[in-house]
């Protein structure tokens, strides 16, 4: 049986040390990688073309884009949790994690205990400080009743946690609790704890509510819905976009045309993650096909290209209702992705785009702009990459499928009603991009010379290699 009360255990220095270590490659990989300038957007173009746009989010949130304030209180909290003044310490700490204009995270200091709150897509978590103690906690779901199946699965997950531990308290409630002494809950410390909390507990409310008929959401009433329209699209396209991609790869030789079909397959995937943006049991299967392709199991890539397409599979048959509750606006404090410089974003392009060639000479047009496609949403999904980088991918895919943009509602300039690339509007946007960066990358200077209009594989392959070749050298830091 789940416990009921979190136990308090002492955690020893040297796990501290490490846990400092891991951090601080982290932290500065962050700040070398993320921006030297203030949190700009997470997502799409920064340029003045968006206004008046809908308020539509695109792809992973990200917690490492934070500006050089943030990083000082960073310095600041570690400084001041070495000197013993703890809940200063945790003032800075709080400080740092919050990002402008989300308020994702609020705390109030009254004398010697500090009391916070974060969220973190569905999950809200709260949690006290005082000389003596620091604990978080947060509700995941509502249990009708005591069920072994779910019951198992959170102790079973329970062993893979270093700091956080799901429990089940007096209301039958599954929640998730940290606890650990002050003089050991280093920033470091807490940074990691809450995180894993975060993150974890937010998977969970989704998976777990839909797979276990007694066990209900609870504490969303931060998150908000996305109007019926949008939601409606997302649907639509959803179904459209596996249709239309399993129909092409039924008309393809699977043996001989392998690669073609991965990359078809592989586009989608995180097309249809950075687009839909879905939560709970879609987003877990769009994961799950990504952990089937690059598991090193021996499989052949026809052989994967099977299971993701039965996991693609999955997903077209559910209802619109079902895919409704997974759509939401949320908040969030911590990102999943990893920092990641320019060297990857080039050596992703440099690896795959040569491969488009073969299928753009021979007429597979489809299968030609997956590759610029995947490298784009590959990177997106598992990398915080630069922020130049971040916008000229959503633009690329903005410009991919523009239909999809359109029918949103936003006005897609790059493609006309006859369907043609506008060069006038690409260039212009290309460069607004550089333009909004330059404080932060002062070399960065795109080459809009080398784009091809042609087709759209032309463009696509001409824009990629123009985004490989971009100097993004960070500004020196004044003394």
């Amino acid at each position: 049986m789940l416990i009921r009360k979190q136990v308090i255990g002492h955690s020893y220095h040297l796990f501290n040390f490490i846990d400092w270590i891991c951090l601080n490659k982290t932290l500065l990989l962050a700040a070398k990688t993320a921006c030297m300038g203030l949190f700009d957007r997470w997502f799409g173009s920064s340029s003045a073309k968006k206004e008046n746009q809908p308020n539509i989010r695109f792809g992973r949130y990200s917690d490492s884009y934070k500006s050089p304030e943030q990083l000082d209180f960073w310095d600041k909290a570690n400084k001041q949790f070495d000197k013993k003044e703890f809940l200063d310490s945790y003032e800075s700490f709080f400080t740092y994690l919050g990002d402008k204009g989300e308020e994702n995270v609020s705390f109030t200091r009254n004398g010697d205990e500090l009391t916070f709150e974060l969220l973190q897509g569905s999950k809200k978590i709260t949690g006290s400080a005082n000389t003596e103690f620091v604990k978080a906690s947060t509700s995941v779901v509502k249990s009708d009743r005591l069920n072994v199946g779910f019951m198992r699965r959170l102790i079973e997950q329970n062993y893979a946690f270093k700091y956080a531990k799901f429990c089940l308290n007096n209301r039958d409630e599954v929640t998730m609790k940290f606890n650990s002494f002050t003089i050991d809950g280093s920033p470091y410390k807490l940074y990691y704890a809450l995180k894993e909390m975060a993150i974890n507990s937010d998977k969970q409310d989704d998976l777990l509510a839909n797979e276990f008929e007694m066990l209900h959401q609870i504490d969303t009433d931060h998150t908000k819905q996305i109007p019926d329209a949008e939601k409606q699209t997302k649907y639509k396209f959803t179904q459209k976009w596996i249709s239309e991609t399993l129909t092409r790869i039924d008309g393809m030789d699977g043996t001989k045309y392998a690669g073609g079909v991965t990359f078809l397959l592989l586009y989608l995937i995180y097309k249809l993650d950075y687009l839909i943006q879905p939560e709970g049991f879609m987003m877990q299967s769009l994961e799950k096909c990504h952990n089937i392709y690059f598991a090193r199991d021996n499989k052949t890539s026809e052989q994967k290209s099977i299971e993701l397409i039965k996991e693609l599979k999955k997903i077209q048959e559910r209802t619109e209702e079902e895919l409704y509750k997974e759509l939401y606006k949320v908040k969030s404090t911590f990102g999943i992705t990893t920092p990641s410089g320019h060297e990857q974003v080039a050596g992703a392009i440099e690896g795959e785009l040569p491969k488009m060639d073969w299928y753009k000479d021979n007429e597979y047009p489809e299968v030609a702009i997956s590759i610029p496609g995947y490298v784009a949403g590959y990177n997106l999904f598992n990398f915080a990459v630069l922020q130049p980088d971040r916008e000229y991918f959503h633009m690329i895919i903005e410009i991919l499928e523009s239909e999809y943009f359109k029918e949103l509602g936003i006005d897609n300039e790059y493609v006309n009603e006859k369907g043609q690339l506008d060069k006038n509007n690409i260039r212009e946007e290309i460069h607004a991009i550089a333009k909004s960066n330059t404080k932060k990358y002062p070399k960065l200077a795109p080459n809009t010379k080398g784009l091809r209009f042609d087709s759209l594989p032309e463009f696509a392959k001409s824009f990629m290699l123009m985004v490989k070749v971009l100097d993004l050298t960070p500004a020196e830091k004044k003394a």
